[in-house]
């Protein structure tokens, strides 16, 4: 999350491995803006087990307008600091991070 100063990001929380991808769509707030990196487990079309690192932005339309602006205009910076994630999902609502329509084909597309 974008820290109290309004130029820093800071982490808000780290989830453990044992939490599923639906705990954490749970945890994106309906009114406010996030990142998050994600390790997603997953099978690849060919049967073989794998896992990706994925950003999330959550930039969802209910969100302050200054929120929106300060989250929109900071992505790049974090993505690029960011090696090893390759993947990276923007989304303004619960149905753009739905597992089944949304973020496995991309996961699998890049296997």
């Amino acid at each position: 999350m974008i820290g109290a100063d309004k130029s820093t990001i800071v982490i808000d929380k780290v989830g453990p491995k044992s939490k599923s991808y639906d705990d954490f769509i749970e945890e994106m707030p309906e009114n406010d803006c996030r990142y998050a990196v994600l390790d997603l487990d997953f099978e690849t079309y060919d049967g073989r087990p794998t896992s990706k690192l994925v950003f999330v932005s959550w930039n969802p339309d209910t969100a302050k307008i200054r929120s929106k602006m300060l989250y929109s205009g900071s992505k790049e910076a974090i993505k690029s600091a960011l090696d090893g994630v390759g993947i990276h999902i923007n989304a303004t609502d619960h149905s753009e991070l739905d597992w089944d329509d949304c973020v496995l084909p991309v996961l699998k597309k890049y296997a």
